[in-house]
Parts: C-alpha cells; sequence; structure tokens
C-alpha cells in the first residue's frame, strides 16, 4: 500500500504542474496576439525607416561624417534584446549565442542587455556589460527603446565605440524565431548617389538630429519583434510541457493500476492460504 500512496502522490504532483503549464500557455497565447496586432502594424514602419535612413546616408556628400565613415574597430557596442523570464525553450541561448558571435578577441565589447536572460548570460562569462535594462521584454515601451539608442548613440559619438550592433529575434511563426544581427552604426557608405537632398541647416546637423531616432525607432522594432517571439516560444514550450505531463500521468495511473491489482492479489492469497490452514 506504501507504493500505491506514492505513486498517487506523483500523480497529484503531476496534475499540478500541469495546471500551471497549461495556464502559462493560455496566458501567453493571449499576450501573443496582442502582440502580433502591434507588430503587423509596426513592421512596415521598421522597414521603411532602415530604407530612409540607408537612402540618406546615401545622398551624404559629406563621407567624412562621423555617421557614416567607418573608422578602425578597436570598441564595439552591442545591444541583446532577450527575455526577463526562462520557460521559452532556447530563445534566449540562440540570441546570446549571436551576440557572442560578434565578439571579437581583438576589439573590446560594450554590452548593453535588454532582459535579464542576456545580462545573466555574459556575466557568467565575465564580458564587459555596461547597462542592463529589465522588465521590459513581454511589453515594451518607446521610451524604453528611446533610453537604448540614447545611450548608443552617446557612447558612438564621443568614440567610446566604434560601431553599434543590434542582435535580437525576428519573427516569423509561433514556432519559427531566428537570431537577426543588425549594424546601426556607422551608417553603410554606400558608393551610389541615388540622388540629390538638401539638408538643412547642413548634412551634420541634419544627421545629429536625425539619426538617435533611426536608431531608437529600429530597436524598438526588435524589443517588439523579439517580444512575439519570447511569447511564441513560451507558448510552445508550454503547451509541450503539458503534453508531456499527460504522458507522465497515463505512465504514473498504468504503476498505480497495476500495483494495486498487486496488492489485492497478495491479500487473496493470502485470505485463501489462511482458510485451506483452518
Amino acid at each position: 500500500m506504501a507504493i500505491t500512496r506514492g505513486i498517487k502522490h506523483r500523480i497529484r504532483g503531476v496534475y499540478s504542474t500541469q495546471k500551471i503549464t497549461r495556464a502559462m500557455n493560455l496566458v501567453a497565447a493571449s499576450k501573443l496576439q496582442r502582440t502580433r496586432n502591434k507588430l503587423q502594424n509596426l513592421r512596415p514602419f521598421m522597414e521603411e525607416t532602415l530604407r530612409v535612413a540607408y537612402d540618406m546616408a546615401a545622398r551624404v556628400t559629406d563621407r567624412e561624417s562621423v555617421y557614416i565613415k567607418a573608422r578602425p574597430v578597436k570598441n564595439t557596442a552591442i545591444i541583446v534584446i532577450s527575455a526577463d523570464r526562462g520557460l521559452c525553450g532556447g530563445y534566449n541561448v540562440n540570441v546570446s549565442k549571436a551576440a557572442s558571435a560578434l565578439i571579437s578577441q581583438n576589439t573590446r565589447e560594450h554590452l548593453i542587455t535588454a532582459g535579464t536572460k542576456a545580462r545573466d548570460y555574459f556575466r557568467r562569462r565575465n564580458r564587459n556589460i555596461i547597462r542592463t535594462y529589465q522588465g521590459v521584454s513581454e511589453m515594451p515601451f518607446y521610451e524604453d527603446a528611446t533610453d537604448i539608442g540614447l545611450l548608443a548613440v552617446d557612447l558612438y559619438e564621443s568614440g567610446e565605440v566604434d560601431e553599434i550592433y543590434l542582435v535580437y529575434t525576428e519573427f516569423k511563426s509561433i514556432i519559427s524565431h531566428t537570431p537577426k544581427t543588425l549594424r546601426l552604426l556607422p551608417l553603410p557608405d554606400s558608393p551610389e548617389n541615388s540622388g540629390y537632398m538638401d539638408f538643412e541647416p547642413n548634412e551634420e546637423a541634419f544627421l545629429a538630429y536625425t539619426v538617435p531616432k533611426y536608431v531608437s525607432a529600429v530597436i524598438y522594432g526588435a524589443m517588439v519583434e523579439s517580444s512575439a517571439c519570447e511569447l511564441g516560444a513560451r507558448m510552445s514550450s508550454m503547451d509541450s510541457a503539458t503534453n508531456n505531463s499527460t504522458e507522465l500521468i497515463n505512465r504514473f495511473t498504468l504503476q498505480y493500476n497495476r500495483a494495486r491489482q498487486d496488492a489485492i492479489t497478495q491479500e487473496l492469497t493470502e485470505i485463501v492460504g489462511g482458510a485451506e490452514a483452518l
């Protein structure tokens, strides 16, 4: 009987876990629907922002501009967008590994992490983390992206870093997410000038006003994209966990029935043996 009590205790434990995973799946699904709607409206804006920024860079006549001219790279700023919580499969590890691929022995990294999981990943590896933003992964706001963007642009303008990269996860579907790396600064020095553009009051002043807004807009789009990926990954993970718990319950139920049957058989055997002895 002690065996059957132990199995019943394990079944109750798995049932409790299943309730949690099912609830987390429903919560993630609800949040994902809202985030996908926001992403659907925001993605064209992000793509157009990149197109305009690259086109603007191609039309600037001053190729020595601080925002366009490439420098010898000694310090690299890497903005990594991850989740604040786990239970979302390989989402956090994949984006952190993509950021690690940018770290070179010949340069010093300056990491800006949005999400505690990327912070923990690089902290364990003794990397140079200069700023961490927490509580922004599931529901990012434009103000959060602006704070990150202004910090990165200030580092670039002051010469503390020579280039800025953004690493995030691109949302393709609920089960398909791909880490993506994007260089924010310097802007691409395209040899093709697609036409004339007049800048007021001058090119450098115009770029100084426009570039921080471009960086913030792209970071915000990446944060929303990453949020959708996080929720989709968590939804899939919790769905798998719920299915696995159902399999465990079935397995433990079978063990319980067999153990109970053995116990009943043993009791009957003892009763029959006792009757024969009398």
